[in-house]
């Protein structure tokens, strides 16, 4: 039996402990509200700002929420008894097609559909939509838009061609089913660590930071996988360009993210070419931010930028680390890289870059190294 002293100390300690652990409780639950309606707020508005159909479906496919363009709530429906399958709701025009793509849980990229007479939806439409998980991981049915294919485009907006409606289907795919996943990992691990890392030892902390270190790499390999993709689509904007100045410009930059590294690099004056100036900008970024990388461990690090040996070819090279002749086949691939990430730093995706905006210009790029002993990067303009 606890003496009566005993006990009254042990409620001295224990009522404010337990005063003190309710009050951060219900401090958090009202923070996570507040922060729950703002997102409700601004989803909200976005919705009403679109102008597409927005649909969403149950587990069984079935539609069970429609919002017409630009929040017109008056022609919504959500929540009505025995609504129909997608296919039925909005008359799929290859019905085995999309009930397949359903069963697979795939996404939903321009499926043509036509609306039933008098339902108010387009005649002719493209359905688009994404799976949809509870908070249980499980599926939870598709969330998508439907497209007016016979609405009037505005002037600012025309009609985009095929390449261009694949290039944004592709950047939204993306940018916002391949970040979901990445979100959900990075908030719950930062919550993870804000709330019980004074729990955890330092082994279980390093853990933590290793996870949401991954998730930045993998946040980072995304937004160069979109700037990639954009590089397709940007349109050429062809004019006379200094590349020995372009070149200066980058060198002043990379100067000022390294200021520790004594790099000599050497440019040739008069190096002229026609081409995109922006895009040309990217390819030195790129190949010159290489070479500086690259020479990180010399001890008299140097890089040029020259006339290649034929008309319209220019050579970036350096003293650096090179790479094993064997392997250049990956060098122009995405995300491949000849060197550890521990070693060099960067997403694989530069080069990658560099061969896609020359490639638009009419010419090549090519490289030859030694390990070691330095890389020599080649390319032309046509």
């Amino acid at each position: 039996m606890i003496p009566m002293d005993g006990l009254v100390w042990l409620l001295v300690v224990l009522v404010p402990g337990a005063a003190i652990a309710t009050l951060w409780i219900t401090r958090r639950e009202q923070h996570l509200k507040a922060q729950l309606r703002q997102a409700r707020t601004e989803l909200h508005d976005l919705a009403d700002m679109l102008d597409v159909w927005q649909w969403q479906s149950d587990r069984e496919h079935r539609l069970v929420s429609l919002r017409p363009p630009h929040g017109d709530t008056g022609a919504a429906r959500s929540g009505a008894k025995a609504q129909p399958p997608l296919w039925d709701a909005f008359e799929a025009g290859d019905v085995a097609a999309l009930k397949a793509r359903l069963a697979n849980h795939a996404p939903l990229d321009d499926v043509d559909v036509a609306g039933p007479a008098d339902s108010g939806l387009p005649r002719r439409g493209r359905l688009r939509g994404r799976v949809r998980i509870d908070s249980q991981g499980a599926f939870a049915g598709y969330t998508g838009t439907l497209r007016d294919c016979d609405a009037v485009a505005p002037a600012s907006h025309p009609a985009l061609p095929d390449t261009e409606r694949d290039h944004e289907s592709f950047s939204y795919t993306v940018s916002h089913d391949l970040r979901a996943p990445i979100r959900v990992v990075e908030g719950f691990t930062k919550i993870l660590k804000e709330d019980y890392g004074r729990l955890l030892d330092r082994i279980g902390n390093d853990h933590l930071d290793r996870v949401l270190g991954a998730a930045a790499r993998m946040n980072a390999m995304i937004d160069a996988l979109l700037a990639l993709a954009r590089l397709s689509s940007q349109p050429l904007a062809s004019q006379p360009v200094n590349l020995s100045q372009l070149a200066g410009y980058v060198a002043e930059d990379l100067r000022r993210q390294w200021p520790e590294r004594p790099v000599v690099l050497h440019i040739e004056p008069g190096l002229l070419a026609q081409g995109d100036p922006t895009l040309l900008r990217v390819v030195l970024e790129n190949l010159l931010g290489n070479a500086w990388k690259y020479t990180g461990k010399c001890a008299v690090p140097e890089v040029w930028f020259e006339q290649g040996a034929s008309r319209g070819a220019y050579t970036v090279r350096d003293n650096g680390a090179g790479f094993d002749m064997r392997f250049s086949d990956r060098l122009f691939g995405v995300f491949q890289r000849l060197h550890s990430a521990s070693e060099f730093q960067g997403t694989g995706i530069g080069l990658a870059s560099v061969r896609r905006i020359v490639r638009r210009h009419g010419g090549d790029i090519w490289a030859e190294a030694e390990v070691e002993r330095g890389a020599r990067f080649h390319f032309s303009l046509r």
